[in-house]
């Protein structure tokens, strides 16, 4: 019985994890119009699915630390009511989050079921480890991201300036392009918009592109296949931080292989996203910043070097709070910031881990009562 709680409970966290994290990594794709929500769902998949398989090779001192070990006695990591309640709080938190199109973060959530079990259990927590190896890098990722983004993407616009390439305004309706011209002021671009809408009797979005070839390669369509790349780059950083904090609450269960968990953990992922992430894929996509192909390009590379790195380290980053703190450089560098938006997020953000902490301390009373 106990196998199954474990099993039950952590399979669902996992689901939870892909509907509100997998389509973080593609966001841009979305946002900038590249291409469509199936399309860039689809990659996302694939992509994070291959980082969940390569965890055990690239990131599994994850797996000893999201298990609780050094936070809290090994008599408690080994009870599997402990397990069950982290995945419970952790869990119907992220669920939560997902229905009302929120992006948090699982290790966020993680962090506060693991502590709120321990407060309920009456155990000694290791707070130290706590703030030094989990606090801290959640902390302070977002920051670096975000301040990176301000400081690189200037310089490769600068450089894009540099090499000729000029931008257009692309009259899309969906993916299908309608008409482009050079560059309109925002003004001339509404009433083309209005204009094109009515005319077609459907919904016409305009894009940024941009025109040029640098060494005789078309420049807007090696940009569209670099961003294509980056985004798949992010997805594969996030299942590879991301599955062995989940997949170490199934090492409680008896006859559970590191691999197995693993396994498990990636499969669940990519259902969740492919049947439950689309309110927060607009959050993402629309709600933080509009951009163009190149800034979406910039934002994710910096995402994806932030969480590589950090799971190279075995540092607990969220991969939500980093690409939100890229986009937020965006949108800062760039002026078009959703502050709105911005701040709804981080307020999410804010009431995440007492959130968490809450329903896993109860979830352990119950439990164990």
């Amino acid at each position: 019985m106990q196998l199954v709680a474990i099993l039950i409970t952590g399979i669902t966290l996992a689901y939870a994890n892909g509907a509100n994290d997998n389509f973080k990594g593609v966001a841009t794709l979305l946002g900038s119009g590249t291409t469509d929500r199936r399309r860039a769902l689809i990659w996302a998949t694939v992509t994070t699915l291959l980082g969940s398989m390569c965890a055990i090779w690239l990131a599994g001192e994850l797996l000893a630390r999201f298990s609780g070990k050094g936070i809290v006695p090994d008599s408690l990591t080994a009870n599997p009511e402990f397990a069950t309640a982290v995945a419970i709080g952790a869990g119907l938190t992220v669920l939560l989050a997902t229905r009302l199109g929120m992006p948090i973060s699982t290790t966020h959530s993680l962090v506060g079921a693991l502590t709120g079990t321990a407060i309920a259990s009456t155990t000694a927590v290791q707070w130290d480890t706590v703030i030094s190896k989990l606090m801290v890098p959640l902390l302070l990722s977002p920051l670096i991201a975000l301040c990176g983004t301000v400081l690189i993407y200037p310089l490769l616009r600068r450089g894009r300036k540099g090499l000729g390439l000029t931008k257009q305004s692309c009259f899309c309706a969906g993916v299908e392009t309608v008409e482009v011209v050079p560059q309109l002021t925002p003004a001339l671009t509404v009433a083309r918009v209005e204009t094109l809408s009515a005319s077609l009797g459907t919904t016409v979005t305009c894009q940024e592109r941009y025109q040029g070839r640098v060494l005789g390669i078309d420049f807007a369509k090696s940009l569209d296949a670099g961003h294509y790349m980056s985004a798949g780059l992010m997805s594969f950083a996030r299942g590879l931080n991301d599955t062995p904090k989940i997949a170490a609450l199934f090492l409680v269960a008896p006859g559970i292989t590191p691999l197995g968990a693993l396994s498990l953990c990636g499969v669940a992922i990519a259902i969740g996203g492919a049947i439950s992430s689309r309110r927060v894929a607009e959050t993402m996509s629309h709600r933080i910043t509009t951009m163009n192909p190149g800034q979406g390009f910039t934002a994710n590379l910096i995402t994806a070097a932030t969480v590589i790195i950090a799971s190279r380290l075995s540092l607990p980053v969220s991969t939500t709070h980093v690409s939100c703190g890229s986009l937020f450089g965006l949108g800062t560098v760039t002026g078009k910031a959703e502050w709105g938006g911005i701040g709804k997020i981080v307020l999410s953000w804010i009431v995440t881990l007492p959130t968490a902490a809450i329903i896993a301390g109860s979830s352990f009373y119950l439990l164990h009562s």
